[in-house]
């Protein structure tokens, strides 16, 4: 199994919409569906049209710098600089997914592989800026839902410093599956 696998995102999401039969939850199944594959193919517009002009994201990380974009604008211009740091290639294993008609919550291990550069940057030292490095911990994500149907935002609580060890912690690149939409029939 890979040790990064963008697929395992959604996974509970299409597990959960194959038994759904309330019409609301359904529709705010599929919301969040299309926002997660959205943002593993770094497709900025299908990723916006899941977000309300009215989003708030809050990053509970512990670290008072934490992004914290507030409406529309402000939230593509967070995933733009997400995509730029390249460090697109990651999964949420939700192992907890909670849907009711105005909220989601999932929960489960994130990991995403940083490129070294990307590290440096941040003022984390690595032994190779052309390598990918682990980041790891345990988040829960509150997705609130407005009364068009689309996010208010993502609140994220993450258990700890994802970046501990990191080091030791460098990813060979055969470790990473990558999500493909245009390779899988029937994806968004």
């Amino acid at each position: 199994m890979a040790l990064i696998d963008q697929n395992l995102t959604w996974k509970k999401v299409e597990e959960r919409l194959a038994v759904e039969t309330d019409p609301l939850l359904r529709r705010n199944l599929e919301l969040l569906l299309q926002h997660m594959k959205a943002e593993a193919a770094l497709d900025m517009e299908a990723l916006m049209a899941t977000v309300s002009e009215r989003a708030h994201y809050h990053s509970y990380t512990g670290d008072p710098g934490a992004p914290s974009p507030d409406g529309k604008a402000a939230v593509r211009q967070f995933y733009e600089n997400f995509a730029a740091s390249g460090a697109g290639k990651l999964h949420l294993d939700v192992d907890r997914l909670v849907v009711d008609r105005a909220c989601i919550l999932t929960e489960g291990v994130m990991r995403m592989a940083y490129p070294g550069r990307t590290l440096e940057a941040m003022g984390i030292a690595v032994d190779d800026p052309g390598a990918d490095y682990l980041y790891e911990t345990r988040m829960a994500i509150v997705w609130p839902i407005d009364e068009d149907g689309l996010f208010l935002g993502e609140d994220a609580y993450v258990e700890n410093d994802g970046f501990a060890g990191i080091a030791a912690r460098k990813i060979d690149p055969a470790d990473v599956v990558v999500y493909r939409p245009d390779a899988l029939s029937g994806s968004r």
